[in-house]
């Protein structure tokens, strides 16, 4: 007769961190990136249509019958030596200033450059102050290593610094300060220059780190941003990049640029995380960008965004009920919906769902309470021809919800 499987309690056993990582809001939306039953406006996916796939199939066909000792191989844990070159120089060309040869990593993805900077910086408890609000990736890095995250309110041009600066000369003393300056992910707005040159005159007086997400810097629609806080100041800025939005996410590519010592301990961090971004991607976007075409995918991206912001811009106008306040963006992928008083949008993701819509509700992007009447619309990847229905649908739950008020 065969014995009874011993039952475990798993959960019970969890580490304490496990337990603050929240409700898997990414894999939900990761979950619907293959959808086609939905018009989903709810990851920050870029369009396929911007994937170069004929040139990026020779590309790797030559690689691997040609140089597979290197691009089939582990590389270095800060990255090939060909491929920081490169982008070393496109930081150059881009922001002015170039990192020294200990200054620059390759990293998978930005989020791997807020995980390798958590690992290794954040104590139990230390305070880590991020944009309220902000990417909930970025909050779920830092709280996995038990950071007491507080939110800074922004207003349209970005992070509230003055609010910052009353909470730092009220006894805050934050160890890193997270934002994304640029085409914020979720409200798609922008930090002035005047307020990113007092965010590094506090960090100066206060001693603390800017983590400067710049993953949608490259995609302005018009006019080209502020210089990034990196080029202004390098010795207390770490820059996390990421190839994901402008050239494709399968290769999981990014870069961290800051302090020599910083960027020497991200790298132990990561010798003990994935070891090393992997090769061929590497090899693969060195070839591609030396070559001019990342340049030229990067217009083309900018033009077919542009034209889809302009789209929503117009389907909001003419579907949302009366109360209903968006952003703006000039650039990057996302708006960022107020519904009126009283609606309750992550309760409403059900009533969406019905409707063959999809988007996600604000709350997962604050540290604290806020964001119950909020909604992030990620235009990116809905075609043309849907982005109007798709938000005439959303504008039906919202106004179902307050009739029923």
């Amino acid at each position: 007769m065969t014995a009874a499987l011993e039952q475990h309690d798993w959960s019970a056993r969890l580490a304490r961190r496990a337990h603050v990582l929240g409700g898997g809001e990414i894999t939900a939306i990761l979950a619907l990136a293959g959808a086609t039953d939905v018009i989903t406006f709810s990851g920050g996916f870029p369009d396929p249509e911007t994937f170069p796939t004929e040139i990026l199939a020779d590309i790797a066909t030559r690689l691997i019958a040609e140089d597979a000792a290197v691009a089939l191989q582990y590389s270095a844990t800060e990255g090939l030596a060909g491929v920081r070159d490169y982008v070393t120089g496109r930081l150059e060309s881009r922001e002015g200033a170039a990192p020294g040869p200990g200054g620059l990593m390759i990293t998978s993805g930005g989020i791997d450059c807020m995980e390798l900077l958590a690992k290794s910086y954040v104590d139990p408890g230390d305070v880590v102050v991020v944009e309220a609000p902000t990417y909930l990736g970025g909050i779920m890095a830092f709280r996995g290593y038990e950071a007491d995250v507080r939110g800074v309110p922004v207003d349209g041009d970005g992070m509230r610094v003055d609010v910052l600066g009353d909470l730092l000369a009220s006894g805050l003393r934050p160890k890193i300060l997270y934002t994304i300056p640029d085409y914020q992910n979720p409200t798609g707005l922008s930090m002035n220059a005047e307020r990113r040159h007092e965010l590094v005159r506090l960090a100066r007086r206060y001693g603390f780190l800017i983590l400067e997400d710049v993953a949608y810097r490259d995609l302005g629609f018009s006019s080209a941003p502020p210089a990034s806080l990196w080029s202004v100041a390098p010795d207390m800025v770490l820059q996390a990049g990421t190839f994901s939005k402008i050239f494709f996410p399968g290769v999981r590519l990014g870069w961290a640029a800051g302090p020599d010592e910083i960027i020497s301990r991200l790298v132990v961090a990561k010798q003990n995380s994935d070891q090393c971004a992997g090769a061929l991607g590497q090899r693969i976007l060195e070839e591609y960008g030396r070559a001019g075409h990342l340049d030229r995918q990067i217009v083309s991206s900018r033009a077919l965004y542009a034209r889809r912001a302009a789209l929503m811009a117009d389907a909001l106008s003419a579907h949302m009920p009366d109360g209903t306040t968006w952003t703006e963006p000039r650039g990057g992928f996302y708006v960022w919906l107020t519904a009126p008083d009283g609606v309750d949008t992550v309760a409403l993701t059900a009533a969406a769902r019905a409707r063959k819509v999809a988007y996600v509700p604000g709350r997962p992007f604050y540290a604290g309470d806020a964001g119950i009447a909020q909604i992030r619309l990620a235009y990116s990847r809905v075609a043309d021809h849907l982005i109007d229905e798709g938000v005439r649908r959303i504008g039906e739950v919202l106004r179902t919800a307050l009739e029923e008020q």
